[in-house]
This record gives structure tokens, sequence and C-alpha cells, in this order.
């Protein structure tokens, strides 16, 4: 296990990761935010429908065929996301487009700044809002952390996603960054 994470770190390539930092949050954010990532079920479906849902994840499904070649992993990994995203209260076309523009769909991506895996968390939020022994490479936890490190910035912005995207990326103020994620998501 440990060669494979090895090798597939070392073999990610360059990502889009900011440079986010550290910004101390009060008491009472940050026991909202260990909430959030703790397990719940999802806020409410996206979808009026089973066969709504059963579409979108066969659509989506066979556009990131290049992406994830493993059809079994790569339904899981939406699965994942829909959950993930639904939960938060966010559009999985929304985390798909971030992710596009974060990590290209590389699991174990790095950043420069050292933001990892698929939705580039950077590690600093493990100890400020869960667990320090958390692994950022982990799927649901990757997704966990990024879905509720968003939501928590788009209510910051009171829903201004332009702002709480470059909050996101540590861009604020910059048009670049959301401008990708916006195109990513839009396009899909």
């Amino acid at each position: 296990m440990l060669p494979l994470l090895a090798a597939g770190l070392l073999s990610a390539q360059s990502t889009h990761g900011g440079a986010q930092t550290y910004q101390p949050l009060s008491a009472s954010v940050q026991t909202a935010l260990n909430h959030s990532i703790s397990d719940q079920a999802p806020l409410k479906l996206s979808f009026a429908s089973q066969l709504e849902y059963d579409t979108w994840l066969n659509n989506t499904s066979r556009r990131l065929e290049k992406r994830i070649p493993d059809a079994d992993y790569r339904l899981n990994f939406l699965k994942a996301v829909y959950y993930e995203a639904t939960r938060a209260g966010l559009d999985p076309q929304l985390v798909l487009g971030l992710i596009q523009v974060e990590s290209g769909f590389k699991k174990y991506a790095v950043s420069s700044e050292g933001a990892r895996g698929y939705m580039q968390v950077m590690p600093f939020w493990l100890s400020l809002i869960g667990q320090r022994e958390g692994n950022l490479f982990h799927l649901r936890t990757n997704l966990r952390y990024g879905c509720t490190i968003l939501r928590h910035y788009l209510d910051m912005e009171k829903g201004d996603l332009f702002r709480a995207l470059g909050r996101y990326n540590g861009s604020l103020g910059k048009p670049e960054y959301p401008n990708l994620v916006k195109a990513a998501w839009y396009k899909h």
C-alpha cells in the first residue's frame, strides 16, 4: 500500500491548488464545521426521481471515462461526489468542475502549496476542524472536507460563488480561478 501511495505521490503532476492560508476561526465556527464533517445524511436529493439520478450518473460517467478509466471506481467516485455535494448543499456538477480545475481528477495530486487529493484540501484543515490523523487522499474524506470548506466559504460570502471560490483557492479577488471553475461547471 505504501509503495503504491508513494508512487502515486511521485507521479502526481502539478495542480492548480492556490495559496490558501490558515485563518483562525472562532470556536463556534470550528464546532459547526467539525459537526459538518461528521457522518450524516445529505440535506436533500437534487434530483426529482431515481430515473433522473441514474441518467445523471450514466451520462457523467461516460464523460469521465478518459479521466477515470476504471468503471467501478468511476461510479463509486461519482456516487461519493453526489452524496458529499448534496450533503453540503452544493451542486454535484459544481464540485466536479472544482475537482477538474483543482486536481484534474487525480486522487494523489499534491499542489506546490501542499494541498492534497481531488479537491486539493490543505492539511491544516484536519487539525482545525477534524482529526489530525485523517487521510486527505481517502476519497470520502477529501470530498467531505472539500465540500464542507466550500460550503463554509459560500456561507461566509453570503452565497457569492465568485468570492467563495476565490477563498477556496486562496486567490480572493482574482477572476482566473473562479472563472475556470465556473467554465468547467457549465461545460458539463
